[in-house]
This record gives C-alpha cells, structure tokens and sequence, in this order.
C-alpha cells in the first residue's frame, strides 16, 4: 500500500495532549472513519489500525469534506491538534484544528494486522525530545541577554496559542490570540439583583474564526478601554458557554465571558488580522422570514435613492443621532429602505449622495431586519457597508441593471404583493381570515402584536375626521406652528417655512363576516384614496354644490383590497380595547385569488 497510517499514531496523540506550536510536529498519519455531520462541523473517529479516538474536524475545516478532499475510509495527516476531556467520562476527544488530506476513500478499513512491525524500535512515532540545560556562567548569560528579544516577545515564542475553533467548555487552561474586531458601547442595566454595566467585543483569530467576549461589572470597566478596536491581545482564564442563539451575532457555537481575573495582554507592533469580508447575500424578496427575527443578514443592491442627513432623539436617553435612508434595489425587480445611523450615515451616506445619479452598487453586511412600511433594514455598530465592490455578485447585478434594470418597474418589498414571494409571515397571501375572526377574539394582541391577512372592502370613510397631520419635510414627525412664522419640529430641533400633510385616518373595512374599523396611515392611505393629503386638502378647501372631496373619499369606497393587518391592545379609559392596523394594502389579484379558492375547493373534496 502506497499510503497507510502511523503506526502507533492513537498512543503517540494521547502521549502528548499539547504539542508545541513553535515545533514541528511529527508525522502522524490516521484514518478517517465514520466521517459525519454534526452541526457545522464533522465528527469521525481517527483510527491507528489497532486503537480509536473520538475526533472532530471543526467548521473551518468543513470545506475539505465537502470538496472531497477528506472522505470516509480516507487518510489524513494531523499538522496541529487539541484533546479534550469528554464530560462525565475518562475518555478525550480529538480536536483536529488542521489537517492535510493523505489519501482518497481506501476499499476497507485498515486492520492492526495490515500494519504489523516486528522491530519495536520502529514501532510508533518518536516525539521530539526536550532540550537538555547545560550550565552557563553569569558572564555567558548576561552576553546573551542583549541578543535575546524582550521578556514579552519571549513569552509570546514560547506561549502555547489555541485556535478559537478548539475551545470549548470543558477545556482547562487555554491561550489565544486575536484581534478585535468590533467593539460595543458600555452600556447599563437594572434587575432584580440590583443594577450594572456590560459590553462585548468580537474577536477573530489568524484563521478567520470569530468568537463573542461579554463582560459584567467590575470586569467591563477594567477592560473596556484595554480593548482597542483593531489591536492584537492574549487572552486567557476565560469561561465559555454555550452562545445564547437568541443575540447570536458571530458564527460560533460558543461565547466567552471575561472576568476580573482574566488575563488580557496587548501584543505590541502587531497589525490586526482582519480576514477580508465573507457575505452571506439575501435577496430583497426574500426578506420577509427575517423580520424582527435576532439573526443579521447582508445584502447587494442599486441604490436608488439617498436622504439627507436627519437628526434622530432617541427616546431612552434624549441622545440625537444622525439618521440617513437610502433605497436598494436588486434583479428581483423589489426595493428596500436601508436605515445608516451615526458614522455611517456622515461618512459613507454622504458619499453615497455625491454618487447616487451614478446608481452605484452596495455591499451591506449585518442588518436588522424590521417591519417598518412592512419591511426594511436598520444598520448597527458592526455593519459594514462597500460601494462598487469587486464581488461575483455585485458584478452581475451591475450588468443585469445596465441593460434591464433601469427600464424596469420597481415594487416594495413591504408591499407583499407577490403570492410567489417566500415573505413568510409577511405576505398577503398568508395566515388569511375573516374580520369576524378578529373581532370576534378580544384577547388577540393582548401579549405581542398578532398578524393577519384579511379581504375586503373599504365601506366607509368618515369625512369630519381629522384625516392628516403636519409633518417635517426631513424626518415625518408632527411639527407645530411657530410664534413668530413657519414650523417647529421638536426631533430636528429646528423652524422650517414649509411642512407635509401626512395622512393619519380611520376607514371602515367589510367582508362577508362583518365589519371593523382599520386605522391607516400615509403610504397605505395614499394607495386608498389615490391621491396626498397635500392633495386631498386642496380639493377640500374647493366649495361646490358637487363636493371634489366628499366626491373623492366616495370613490374609495366599496374597492376590494387585500390587508396585512396587525392586532393590538390599547388602554382607553382604563378599559382594553382592540386596535387594528393596516401595515400592507395591495389591489385584489383576482387570478390568484381563483387558484386559491381552487385550492381550497379541492381541499374540501379531499376532506369529505
């Protein structure tokens, strides 16, 4: 056999539990058996011919498997290595923190007597042996001591540095090196055990990996100005856990906690290892599973339009932040607000407006994924956004815009008006029920909002109702006269000669269950009416024997269209009350509309 195993190879692992990074590790070769899926990394168990080891091959070694290069009943050559104690057991466990591919699947599993050595001395694999002290003389050591580098440099040589994908919660002491890669906001907190503070960073190791390091209390404030974004640091005495899948922002099934007497040292002179970013690209249309869900998503689109910068206050704190929108659009022919706060918003929003008659492309990674206008992105501390990047991606969505997608009709997302899109919970077309179910169950929307679909028709809009506000030109918000001349808006926190009419209004919706009243606001409104509220105003200040306005709210009415309605529970008067409000509202699609009720029909033949 051309290739075979390491005799021996199983004992020469557990011999030395932890090798010498610095050192060149010796040639073990083992065979791989049982090679399965477990998560996002691979489980096996490495075998010698006579004994086995319970093995794990972990995620950044996952694309050798899937490319073939490491099979079942193939061999591999172990370069680096971690064993761990299984818990509640006197066994360990081999991490395989990197590997070489020896040889493809062989037909059978090697046998001990396949490998049978009768010189013993040959038998096995001899470790490297440890340096002998010799004696020197104080002369010889202080000679020495000016060619020799620093203490820290010294012990950053000899240190033993784990990878990020070999630790987990049972391991003892560890070392690693990183970068940080993102830092947080201190931020604080009230409970029942009193109040505190806490931050996190990410950290990403030389391979890639990337891991989440929280701290509470007396740790965070110790660490947080040690932790520089972009600097390299040793880390060591930290716990791990499970990560918490809920505020899961890295790809890792673990997270970190730092205590006090965790041990963080810079490595000075050292550039950050910052891997180049690794998209995971959603299309806007599909979007829709992925509203105010915890999990972060990146896109790629044209932009086709960029606000000026508004001045947001938030309402935790009375902190303004700045606040730009910029509208995407990718090959799905669909459209998105993408939200840019703080930073992103001075620096990368403004160039984004210099450019935006040129439609550039952008590269978005970690959004927020909300509900607002039924769906949109919002970027956070960690997001990072490229403009014309050289990716496979962006490049044909280039080309797919130069030669069709200008000329193409673009639709938003929030709208849900494709029955072929997979927006989840989001669509039209889904969850559908009759107003009656609704109405008829007071204690909907008592604990979360709940989400329908629902058709019908617009029966009545009362026209004495206050049917808009007066809104700020820059961010919406409702803006009161000044004393002087002009509007003063409290969130910009400045007079305007000019204001909007947004419509805020109440319509009454029927179907053939029952009735209810639907509160609707400007974009779903103006889809109603068909027309503005600037718009609308104007016809009400026409007098006539013919009403335009009264004539123009009648028009509406008795229209069918199909709701994405959200359930509610307000306090009025110290009674609860339910509150029902359109997020969606899109014309009646009457050929959909028939294959469902086609659908239904033999659904019905089927039960019977």
């Amino acid at each position: 056999m051309a290739q075979s195993i390491t005799p021996n190879a199983i004992s020469a692992l557990l011999a030395n539990p932890s090798p010498d990074s610095s050192s060149d590790l010796p040639h073990i070769v083992v065979q791989v058996l049982d090679l399965k899926p477990s998560g996002n990394r691979f489980m096996f168990n490495a075998s010698d011919g006579k004994l086995k080891l319970r093995a794990i091959l972990p995620f950044n070694q996952s694309p050798e498997v899937h490319s073939g290069n490491i099979q079942n009943l193939g061999l591999i050559r172990i370069v680096d290595y971690t064993l761990n104690d299984i818990p509640n057991k006197s066994e360990k466990y081999l991490i395989v923190t990197k590997c070489e591919p020896v040889s493809p699947a062989l037909e059978a599993e090697i046998k001990s007597e396949v490998n049978t050595v009768s010189d013993s001395s040959s038998v096995g694999i001899v470790l490297k042996p440890k340096q002998e002290v010799t004696a020197k003389s104080a002369a010889q050591i202080v000679q020495e001591q000016h060619h020799n580098v620093t203490r820290t440099e010294r012990k950053a040589v000899s240190r033993r540095v784990n990878p990020l994908v070999s630790l987990n919660p049972y391991q003892g002491n560890w070392t690693i090196k990183v970068s940080v890669t993102s830092k947080g906001n201190m931020r604080t907190y009230k409970n029942a055990r009193g109040e505190g503070c806490v931050f996190n960073v990410e950290l990403t190791d030389e391979d890639g990996t990337q891991i989440q390091a929280t701290m509470f209390n007396e740790a965070a404030k110790k660490f947080y100005d040690k932790f520089v974004l972009g600097k390299v640091y040793y880390i060591s005495k930290g716990s791990l856990k499970v990560a918490n899948k809920q505020f899961k922002t890295v790809q890792n099934d673990y997270e970190m906690t730092l205590n006090d007497y965790s041990e963080v040292e810079e490595v000075a002179d050292e550039a950050a290892f910052v891997p180049a970013t690794k998209f995971n690209f959603v299309q806007i249309d599909q979007l829709g599973p992925h509203v105010n869900k915890n999990d972060l998503v990146d896109v790629v689109g044209v932009v086709q339009n960029v606000s000026s910068t508004m001045s947001i206050r938030r309402k935790s704190n009375n902190e303004t932040v700045p606040k730009r929108d910029i509208t995407i659009a990718d090959d799905t022919k669909k459209t998105v607000v993408v939200s840019l706060w703080n930073e992103l918003a001075t620096t990368i929003g403004q160039e984004l407006l210099e450019i935006a008659d040129q439609s550039p492309v952008v590269a978005i990674k970690s959004l927020k994924v909300g509900d607002f206008q039924g769906v949109s992105l919002s970027a956070i501390n960690k997001s990072v956004v490229l403009i014309n990047p050289d990716l496979p991606e962006a490049n044909k969505l280039r080309c797919w815009y130069d030669s069709e997608g200008k000329e193409a009709a673009m639709a938003s997302v929030g709208a849900g008006s494709s029955p072929a899109s997979k927006n989840g919970n989001r669509s039209v077309y889904s969850d559908r029920v009759s107003l009656s179910h609704i109405t008829s169950n007071p204690s909907l929307g008592e604990d979360k909002p709940a989400f329908f679909s629902i058709r019908g028709y617009i029966s009545f809009i009362k026209p004495e109702q206050a049917m808009w506000y007066r809104a700020c030109k820059t961010c919406n918000k409702k803006v009161t006269e000044s004393i002087g001349a002009g509007y003063w808006c409290e969130g910009c926190q400045k007079n305007d000669d000019q204001c909007n009419l947004r419509y805020i209004m109440v319509v009454k919706v029927s179907d053939a269950s029952g009735e209810s009243f639907i509160s609707v606001f400007n974009e779903e409104a103006e889809k109603i009416v068909g027309c503005s509220a600037d718009e609308l105003d104007n016809l009400k200040s026409q007098d006539g024997e013919d009403s335009p306005y009264q004539m123009k709210l009648k028009q509406a009415t008795w229209v069918p269209h199909l709701f994405r309605v959200s359930v509610t529970q307000n306090e009025y008067n110290n009674e609860k009350r339910q509150r029902i409000t359109a997020r969606a509202i899109v014309p009646v699609d009457f050929a959909t509309e028939s294959k469902l009720l086609l659908e239904d029909i033999s659904k019905m033949g089927v039960s019977q």
